[in-house]
């Protein structure tokens, strides 16, 4: 059983190292995301409610729809939690349905993440996504590989915007960290190196 949390900033490659070790070890890669897009009946009402009205979706409905994934037969073997919990209130909640074995913190600086994340681009056309930092890197900086389409960075992609969510991870997110390594089941990773010799890192830990 390997019940996993993938931590880290925003740019660390966490969601990417999630996918890989999901495969590796046959477990399901579960992010928000995939949760909010994948709830049904009931549920899937209410994230549409309030999706459709712009507001966040509050830490109650958030359980919920994880209660109900984890309750999905593929995850007898353990599970990969990427982007949740994001703050304690969050982690407290998880606590009160399931025991996390590991958490994974993949750990970047401030300027890496900046530096990767300001170099996202993605076609305005067909939605293909590139960095102009590190990869995938386009053959012309101004126009898709695939379609030819302008690159475009969205406003959340720019230094400041990324800078304010480099904060809000640093007041709401660390904390958790903290409380993980009081628990002694949090193993943090440099996530600055190469994907490969980050992947073996964690395989080794887990294996």
């Amino acid at each position: 059983m390997a019940k996993l949390i993938f931590i880290g900033p925003q740019g660390s490659g966490k969601g990417t190292q999630a996918k890989i070790i999901s495969k590796e070890l046959n477990i399901p890669h579960i992010s928000t995301g995939d949760m909010l897009r994948s709830a049904e009946g009931e549920l899937k009402e209410k994230v549409d409610e309030v999706i459709n009205s712009g507001k966040l979706i509050d830490d109650d409905l958030m359980l919920s729809i994880l209660k109900e994934r984890l309750n999905n037969p593929d995850t007898k073997k353990g599970f990969i939690l990427d982007g949740y919990p994001r703050n304690l209130e969050q982690k407290n909640m998880l606590d009160t349905i399931t025991q996390i074995d590991k958490t994974i913190e993949i750990n970047i600086s401030d300027e890496e993440a900046l530096k990767r994340l300001s170099g996202r681009v993605n076609c305005e056309k067909c939605k293909a996504n590139y960095n102009l930092q590190t990869a995938p890197k386009p053959k012309d900086p101004t126009k898709c590989d695939v379609c030819n389409g302008k690159l475009i960075q969205r406003d959340d992609d720019k230094p400041e915007a990324i800078k304010k969510r480099l904060i809000t991870y640093h007041e709401e997110t660390e904390p958790i960290i903290q409380e993980y390594k009081n628990s002694g089941i949090i193993i943090t990773i440099n996530g600055e190196q190469d994907i490969n010799k980050i992947s073996d890192d964690i395989l080794k830990i887990l294996k």
